[in-house]
């Protein structure tokens, strides 16, 4: 492999980079225990959960018996692509480990800190991503200045994106008085990531109605990356029946090998690079009201308290400018609000929870093509992620050493889906001129519905 000028590849792929920022290294993961799934994830200030350190790693201190457990997901996404009103639909499912762990509690006697817990959670989320749009012939280029035939149409996109995400926690916490617990997690995290982009046009002076695939410049493109972040947190037991929460988690820190494909009049070659990206801090606030034993309510607020930022250490600053740039002026402090509860009859468990986040970019607006091929520059409040809603009930059964809990979680959002802009080239022999550069968008929304069951077997001792 080669070394590219890093800057062409920016330029290429901005819109997946801006989003991949996001979804892919923001450290979002929805992902863990049944019981903290069927809870939308909402047990800051509740602890007692491996899969709490998430919010808030002092829920490692609420332990007072070791746990050891496993989780099986069964995830199911659909992708709904709609483009001036007809529409594309994709399903996909997949079954995995997607979490295991365990905490060992030590009691210890004779002082006021009455347990020192060590614990450790494994997640695995799959990233498969796959959205395409339908073609419209109604939109149209003229591409005699870019030395190809008269016109050409746009006959449809496809975007797919595979790979893998994880995420290995290593915790500790304490318990002090019962009254104040307090905790501290290492987070190692892990991507390889592969991705596509292309599109089909169609001669409308050719004879036989020719359609030619064209692939985004550096496009495929593979990811490795691995991640590092901490967080540190304190639960605050007000009173018998009140408890409050706060943690605050470092960026992660990510370091990322590229290889990607760029294509010329000659054959397609395979070049890398390396970069070096730095995802926003958050800090966490959770209040929970646990009246008895059998019912805790929960409700968690995470603020992202800086900004995503390319920080890579070699000469690329005119890689990371521009997409800096872009997110010092366009990106926004993630919010995410959550809330759950869980209610216990003799060993019977049951759990529900709602969590909502917002878009992290702002508005922006872009010069996108519409029906009739008419160009026109429009603000998008949703593009790239979208806001999104998660569902969660769960349901459990505590044997009292062994214990089975299952939950299920429903994943909405909608966003703005923009393509086609940036250079494109196609590889087939007929064609004289291989590439073509547009700098309008075309523009669909996305629906992104998940539909996820959970599966957690676990034991106590």
């Amino acid at each position: 492999m080669s070394l590219f000028p890093a800057v062409l590849f920016l330029h290429a792929q901005e819109n997946t980079e801006i989003r991949n920022a996001a979804t892919v290294y923001g450290n979002n993961m929805t992902l863990g225990t049944s019981r903290y799934l069927g809870m939308a994830g909402s047990m800051g200030a509740i602890g007692g959960d491996i899969s709490a350190t998430n919010v808030n790693p002092a829920g490692l201190g609420v332990y007072i018996t070791g746990d050891f457990h496993a989780t099986l997901g069964i995830n199911s996404y659909k992708n709904t692509s709609t483009l001036n009103q007809n529409s594309l639909s994709y399903n996909k499912n997949n079954t995995n480990l997607s979490q295991f762990g365990g905490v060992l509690a030590f009691p210890l006697s004779g002082s006021d800190w009455k347990y020192l817990n060590i614990g450790i959670n494994y997640l695995n989320q799959n990233l498969d991503d796959y959205i395409e749009t339908p073609g419209d012939h109604d939109i149209y280029r003229d591409l005699q200045g870019q030395g190809i035939r008269d016109r050409v149409s746009f006959d449809g996109h496809s975007y797919n994106r595979t790979g893998h995400l994880t995420k290995t926690n290593f915790g500790v916490g304490g318990n002090y008085k019962n009254k104040l617990y307090v905790g501290l997690g290492l987070n190692f995290h892990a991507v390889d990531v592969r991705q596509w982009d292309s599109y089909r046009m169609q001669f409308a002076s050719d004879p036989d109605d020719q359609k030619v695939f064209y692939n985004k410049q550096y496009s495929p493109y593979d990811e490795s990356s691995v991640g590092f972040s901490m967080a540190v947190g304190a639960i605050g037991k007000l009173n018998d029946f009140f408890r409050l929460g706060l943690s605050i988690e470092s960026p992660t820190w990510w370091d990322t090998e590229r290889n990607y494909t760029s294509y010329s009049n000659a054959d397609p070659k395979i070049y890398s690079d390396d970069r070096d990206f730095r995802t926003p801090a958050k800090a966490s606030f959770s209040a929970a009201l646990i009246p008895s034993k059998d019912f805790a309510f929960n409700i968690d607020y995470t603020l992202g308290i800086s900004k995503p930022k390319y920080t890579s250490s070699i000469d690329q600053g005119s890689v990371n400018e521009s997409l800096n740039q872009y997110f010092n002026s366009s990106s926004k402090n993630l919010s995410e609000f959550r809330v759950g509860a869980e209610y216990r009859v003799a060993g019977l468990r049951l759990r529900g929870g709602y969590s909502f986040a917002n878009n992290p970019f702002d508005q922006q607006e872009i010069p996108s093509i519409h029906a009739g091929n008419k160009i026109e520059n429009v603000n998008y409040n949703n593009l790239y992620v979208g806001k999104r809603n998660i569902l969660g009930l769960g349901i459990g059964y505590d044997f009292r050493s062994f214990y089975v809990d299952a939950a299920y979680q429903n994943i909405r959002y909608d966003y703005d889906n923009p393509f086609f802009n940036g250079e494109y080239f196609t590889t087939d022999s007929s064609i004289s001129s291989k590439g073509v550069n547009f700098k309008e968008s075309i523009v669909s929304t996305v629906k992104n519905q998940q539909n996820n069951i959970f599966i957690t077997m676990g034991y106590k001792f």
